[in-house]
């Protein structure tokens, strides 16, 4: 569990969306998705042929949301799109439906199944979305920790310590290699099936 939430009642997501070839016709997309309540930890992961890296990112969300035994729950989704960070954090969702799933550009929304569904969990749970960069190599030797931190905290408020920051940075990492066995096992490569646990809450 994040440091910040030990000791307290609240499901914390880690996901991750990736597509393999992303801009062609034909391409494969995988999703992953990490749960944690207390000491209990649930992995979930899938693909899909023929997808997008945004639509694999709100799959991830949703496929952890639909894990969960019951509603009003306080949650913390962690997540390196900013496709679906802001928009719960900046409302768009609240113009997208007053102007009929039209976006300002006033073309439909793209992914509106997913958006709606994402949307009747928020609205039945206590969520809130926080923002991580993807790819970074903690132990790499070009990490610089305080540069990093200092983004992490710039987007995500100052209520997060370092050790937050460095565990919902793993996470992420590992919720973006659930999506790619997920990739993997819609190309028929074999993948190493992660471990489940009761699911949380």
């Amino acid at each position: 569990m994040i440091p910040v939430y030990e000791g307290k009642k609240i499901v914390a997501i880690y996901t991750d969306g990736a597509c393999s070839g992303n801009q062609n016709e034909t391409n494969t997309g995988g999703w992953g998705a990490i749960l944690e309540y207390g000491q209990a930890v649930k992995e979930l992961h899938g693909g899909e042929p023929d997808t997008t890296n945004n639509r694999m990112e709100l799959t991830a969300v949703l496929e952890a949301f639909r894990a969960l035994k019951k509603n009003g729950l306080d949650i913390a989704v962690f997540s390196d799109s900013a496709y679906l960070a802001n928009c719960f954090r900046e409302k768009w969702y609240v113009n997208w439906r007053r102007n009929g799933w039209k976006n300002t550009k006033k073309q439909p929304v793209e992914n509106r199944d997913l958006w709606e569904e994402i949307l009747a969990f928020t609205e039945a749970n206590r969520v809130a979305f926080y923002r991580v960069k993807g790819h970074l190599n903690v132990n790499g030797a070009s990490f610089d920790c305080a540069k990093e931190y200092g983004r992490f905290a710039e987007w995500n408020g100052d209520a997060f310590s370092e050790a937050d920051f460095l565990y919902a940075t793993e996470r992420n990492n590992r919720a973006d290699e659930l999506a790619n066995i997920g990739i993997d096992e819609i190309r028929g490569d074999s993948a190493e099936e992660p471990d489940g646990a009761d699911v949380p809450a």
